[in-house]
């Protein structure tokens, strides 16, 4: 897709402030010197069983987005696959309200939305959001001595193939579900404070492809230390029992020739760096002197798991160190 997508034309307009040319997470349009707008877009088939689920991790995956451009969403649209022959209209009730208590809980509104005849059922969300101008995150201002910060652990992918196995304890899918649904909002304080200087949300490309995207982007070295990344302790069992998603292959490939992985590094760790995430956590880079309190304030708003898991450590054309 990377490819296809540098055929085509590039866009150029003074109030164009995020667009296609990096990879980051939502486009940014500037309407006036203290309001820009940002718009993102995501939708995907289920991956639990339980339809009110589905539809809050799939409503909070789309507006992580927003979160990740350091904004406020405003209001979301529904975007809807389904045969309705295939699909119980309760089912399909029970994903609608899953998404709309989403995205109330994240203070905006369900403005409409559309939908189409497909045999495979797919859910998720447009989502409109608001920042400042000069307050915007991305993906390609992490500076040299930035610590970096992941919210949440990693190891979704893999319990959602145990899952899949019926491998995974009840209880062990109520916790991935938890994780994946739970919303990836910035304390207000935090983003006020200016001291992170670059975010992603962890999806699909797994916790190394996107910190390779913001290296690249920022134009420096990431080192990540893999004992202090949080992993869920179900996923490192299920990834001993060799239950890889075949994306993550796909991921560690795609990063290889960026990737200088110390000798010491645990295999298994590897792995789960490379592990393709729903509404995975946010990865920040933070003011070295600010990170505690990041961290604190993430922790306190319910993420217990957020920890510093690297730095920025210096200049260059986009690699990722992994030390033990």
């Amino acid at each position: 897709m990377e490819e296809i997508l540098a055929a085509l034309p590039r866009q150029q307009h003074p109030d164009l402030l995020v667009g296609m040319e990096t990879a980051d997470d939502a486009g940014v349009y500037r309407l006036s010197s203290e309001i820009a707008l940002i718009q993102t877009v995501d939708f995907f088939t289920p991956i639990v069983n339980d339809p009110y689920l589905f539809g809050q991790i799939a409503a909070a995956n789309a507006l992580s987005d927003v979160y990740a451009m350091g904004g406020r969403p405003l209001t979301a649209m529904n975007i809807l696959c389904v045969s309705l022959k295939m699909v119980a209209k309760e089912d399909l009730a029970a994903i609608l309200r899953g998404g709309i208590d989403k995205i109330h809980e994240a203070g905006a509104l369900l403005v409409g939305g559309h939908s189409v005849e497909d045999q495979e059922l797919k859910y998720g969300l447009s989502v409109t959001g608001i920042v400042h101008p000069d307050r915007i995150l991305t993906n390609a201002g992490a500076q040299v001595g930035d610590s970096l910060i992941l919210t949440k652990p990693l190891g979704t992918g893999v319990l959602a193939t145990a899952s899949k196995g019926r491998l995974a304890s009840p209880a062990v899918e109520q916790q991935a579900a938890d994780l994946m649904r739970t919303l990836n909002r910035i304390p207000d304080d935090v983003l006020a404070s200016g001291t992170i200087h670059a975010a992603t949300d962890i999806t699909g490309f797994g916790f190394l492809g996107h910190a390779l995207e913001m290296a690249k982007g920022s134009q420096v070295v990431l080192t990540v230390f893999a004992s202090q990344v949080p992993v869920l302790a179900a996923a490192l069992e299920f990834a001993a029992m060799g239950l890889i998603p075949a994306g993550s292959f796909a991921n560690r490939r795609f990063c290889e020739h960026h990737l200088q992985v110390s000798s010491g590094v645990k295999p298994l760790l590897l792995d789960l760096l490379s592990d393709t995430q729903t509404n995975g956590g946010l990865l920040l880079a933070v003011a070295p002197a600010a990170a505690p309190h990041i961290v604190r304030r993430f922790q306190e708003e319910g993420l217990a798991a957020t920890a510093i898991v690297g730095a920025v450590t210096a200049p260059g054309p986009g690699v990722i160190r992994v030390e033990p």
